[in-house]
């Protein structure tokens, strides 16, 4: 099979196959299609390798309520016996009925084990991120939604919208409301503001591995916030880098990273890390969301140790926060993606939102 990125080639399987069958077998019924659920081809990070697993021809269509009782069976069984075997040299049918987790597998004859799935869009969004989208989000709402499943939301197609739904729900979901953002960058900058004097500090006492580790942290750290200021959702950790290497900042901040994984010893370490620090504290200016913070280092307390203070930008940053329910959010919780980074609590939202005692 020679490759292609896989929301072209599911939107060639939608107009070229899907479609065409909608059309015979269900003339003038209403909907909308697309591809916005999880995988690396939503993302457009899908290469030759991916085609091995959780790849293929996919769609999801849309129904009204009341036509998805009448037909939401009744599509995918005339799928499975008028789909095309293949589209653009690939086939069609998976090893497995759940297409999601199946590996594509060429027929000759029989039904096809396909990737059309049938919903709403009040269940789509309600099973994927927890709420339906065009009834409106709570801040607390935003917080407990994983940015990973909001970046695919984003990046995904669609590919027809008569329903007129998916358009209006990805422009609420495109990205925070403002006070949730300010939010979010003021929770970000604690972290670093946390951890800011540790990577010397651990090497002033010997331990250069573990002020390896703290200079890695940060440079996560930073990497999260640069994500945040350039208004960018990001993907979970196996795109991260290279969703990363995609923003405006990445051409200056990526070779000061590699300066500090490269450093020899701490005070080198601190060099590279503390001009780190002063470009995104400029990131910050630039984006004009609070007063001018001076982009400069000093010592923490009587320590040798350069530190950016950057309790200035959390500071300022919940300052401008005018929404009375943001305001009242624990101040230095964040979003679920801020505080947890397991793969088994953000890819499972029931998880995800049991967290919501947290900021009670």
């Amino acid at each position: 099979m020679k490759f292609m990125p896989g929301l072209d080639l599911c939107e060639r399987f939608y107009r070229d196959a899907v479609s065409p069958i909608l059309e015979r077998h269900f003339p003038g019924l209403v909907h909308s299609a697309g591809r916005l659920g999880r995988g690396s081809d939503v993302l457009g990070f899908d290469t030759p390798t991916s085609m091995d697993h959780h790849w293929g021809p996919r769609v999801t269509l849309f129904l009204k309520g009341d036509d998805f009782d009448r037909y939401g069976e009744s599509i995918p069984e005339v799928m499975s016996r008028e789909l095309p075997y293949e589209v653009c040299g690939i086939p069609t049918n998976f090893c497995h009925q759940e297409a999601r987790f199946g590996q594509l597998k060429a027929i000759e004859s029989g039904p096809v084990s396909h990737g059309v799935s049938v919903t709403t869009t009040k269940a789509f969004f309600e099973g994927y991120i927890g709420i339906n989208a065009l009834d409106g989000l709570s801040a607390l709402d935003w917080l407990l939604i994983p940015h990973q499943l909001l970046r695919t939301i984003a990046s995904g197609r669609v590919f027809h919208d008569g329903l007129g739904e998916l358009g209006p729900a990805r422009e609420v979901l495109a990205w925070y409301p403002h006070d949730v953002w300010l939010y979010l960058l003021a929770c970000q900058w604690r972290r670093i503001d946390q951890e800011e004097p540790f990577m010397a500090r651990c090497d002033d006492v010997g331990d250069e591995l573990g002020s390896r580790l703290v200079a890695s942290r940060m440079i996560n750290e930073l990497m999260r916030l640069c994500f945040l200021m350039e208004r960018q959702y990001a993907p979970y950790y196996k795109w991260f880098g290279t969703a990363f290497s995609r923003l405006e900042c990445a051409s200056i901040l990526t070779p000061i990273f590699q300066s500090i994984f490269d450093s020899r010893n701490w005070r080198e370490r601190e060099q590279h890390l503390s001009t780190a620090y002063i470009q995104v504290a400029k990131m910050h200016n630039a984006l004009s969301l609070t007063p001018h913070i001076e982009p400069e280092l000093s010592n923490f307390h009587s320590r040798p140790y350069m530190v950016l203070h950057s309790e200035r930008f959390v500071d300022a940053l919940h300052g401008q926060i005018e929404s009375e329910e943001v305001r009242l959010l624990p101040k230095h919780i964040g979003a679920v993606w801020q505080f947890a980074d397991s793969t088994d609590v953000l890819d499972r939202l029931n998880r995800c939102r049991q967290l919501r005692v947290l900021y009670r």
